[in-house]
């Protein structure tokens, strides 16, 4: 046996394959000189049968290294440590740690949560339709479907999408200007990258998505929490406080956790302050479609004359969150450096769920899931808020009234701590969230600018009594959190 295979300790109980085991010990040892250039190394047989695995085992190993640079089979000479060592960056002292920031506390799960926030009701949807469209486009695959999809997405969807839009959201657009992205995430990315530069200044509101906050602080983006009040935004205090800001993202129909929708007064004067400054607004239009009082309002795009909002929608909040599907449609003068950054990027989703939705769009079938989600989430919301307001005295918990949208933001009283208690009520099985879990700018407990409240999806709740018994549960975790302060 040789000196170097004896030092050899390999563990079947790591994480780490074997081969990779070897591997991870051959280059650690070549790149501190314990095995010097040039140096020949046992031959896979002979270290096989020292360590007691598989030759494969370290044929594998050996393959890597070799892909690597770090060895070289010399044939009759044997296996040799490389001459011309790949380069390697010196390590830096100390690794930084990555940006600590919480997206969202509920873990995926097989089934959905009742009380799951951004779900539509998956139950409702027509899968027997979707089915049989998506077999379809399976049996009518062509050669050229086979290859990359245009990245900035499938034609016919990107058609659809503008011709809904002009339909149901008041503004016009050409189906260049509209880029199929895979989720809200990829929206951002992709707008981001191609307009943001480091440390540029972003209103957010606040409270506001988790997801959103969490985007900008991993770009490298300086966020700005706005407060949020009964008109949105609140647009005045950030042009006084924050006017150098390079970008707004916005959720002017049902603002998101709080369910307001933003004012004309403030509408105009955010379109104002973004021409003026060239800034760019994103509207996070994620679930205008759900509006049960009231005419729908017109989206804050339909109101831009100077080109200056960037319109972000998506598919997940209508038909189903499996399909990672968005869209963003950006200003003419954006569409070219858009679309360069696309062909950096590669956003697109796979071609044949945006085949398959352009074509449930176009046979009706996506209008009529709308309609009949519509009147059913006045029932299920319905549902919720009188389970809430039965169960509840006000002084303890009330419900925000809300126009639309597909959660409910419950108040706390203030010697309630949301925080605790939706860890609790997540550790037995409800899906509910804290309102200070969305702050932009955390705020200590007690400060009378902390948001207090829980946040509760509705549509995957079936009936009153599924509704009573979520809600007789989230009363035994309050009583129970009351006991604990006394």
């Amino acid at each position: 046996m040789s000196a170097f295979s004896a030092s050899f300790q390999l563990d079947p109980q790591l994480s780490a394959p074997l081969y990779r085991q070897i591997y991870q010990r051959f280059k650690q040892a070549i790149m501190q000189n314990q095995l010097q250039a040039g140096e020949r190394v046992p031959s896979a047989r002979s270290l096989a049968s020292e360590l007691g695995v598989a030759r494969a085992t370290v044929d594998n190993a050996y393959g890597l290294l070799m892909a690597e640079g770090f060895l070289q089979s010399r044939g009759q000479a044997g296996t040799r440590v490389s001459l011309s060592l790949p380069t390697l960056s010196p390590l830096p002292e100390r690794i930084p740690e990555p940006p600590r920031f919480t997206v969202n506390p509920m873990l995926p799960t097989s089934s959905p949560f009742p009380l799951e926030l951004g779900l539509p009701a998956l139950d409702a949807f027509p899968r027997a339709i979707w089915s049989r469209i998506v077999a379809r486009q399976i049996r009518h695959t062509r050669i050229e479907d086979l290859g990359h999809a245009p990245l900035n997405g499938d034609a016919a969807l990107r058609h659809e999408v503008a011709a809904y839009l002009q339909l149901s959201r008041g503004f016009s657009c050409r189906p260049e200007q509209v880029f199929i992205c895979s989720g809200y995430a990829a929206v951002l990315d992709l707008v981001m990258g191609s307009l943001m530069q480091p440390q540029d200044g972003v209103w957010l509101e606040d409270p506001g998505y988790p997801v959103t906050q969490a985007f900008f602080r991993a770009a490298g983006a300086t966020p700005m929490g706005i407060p949020v009040d009964g008109e949105g935004m609140n647009i005045d205090h950030a042009i006084q406080h924050f006017p150098q800001a390079k970008f707004a993202v916005v959720t002017p129909a049902h603002q998101s956790p709080m369910g307001v929708s933003l004012s004309l007064s403030r509408r105009m004067a955010l379109l104002e302050w973004a021409a003026s400054r060239e800034a760019w607004i994103i509207e996070d239009d994620y679930d205008s479609e759900f509006r049960y009082q009231g005419q729908p309002l017109p989206s804050l795009k339909s109101l831009d004359a100077q080109g200056r909002v960037i319109y972000a929608g998506t598919f997940s909040k209508v038909m189903f969150p499996a399909l990672r599907l968005g869209y963003v449609v950006v200003p003419e003068k954006l569409v070219d450096k858009v679309s360069d950054y696309c062909h950096l990027r590669a956003c697109a989703s796979p071609r044949l769920m945006q085949t398959s939705v352009a074509e449930f769009i176009a046979q009706g079938h996506f209008y009529r899931h709308l309609k009949r989600m519509r009147q059913l989430y006045v029932e299920r919301r319905a549902f919720l808020t009188q389970a809430l307001e039965a169960r509840f005295p006000r002084d303890r918990l009330w419900v925000n009234p809300q126009a639309g949208g597909i959660q409910l933001c419950a108040n706390l009283a203030a010697s309630f701590d949301d925080a605790a208690i939706a860890q609790h009520a997540r550790s037995q099985g409800l899906a509910i969230q804290a309102l200070s879990d969305w702050q932009v700018e955390p705020r200590e407990k007690g400060d009378a600018l902390r948001p207090n409240g829980l946040l509760m999806g509705f549509p995957n709740i079936l009936n009153q009594q599924q509704a009573d018994k979520l809600v007789d549960k989230l009363a035994a975790i309050l009583v129970e959190s009351a006991e604990r302060r006394e």
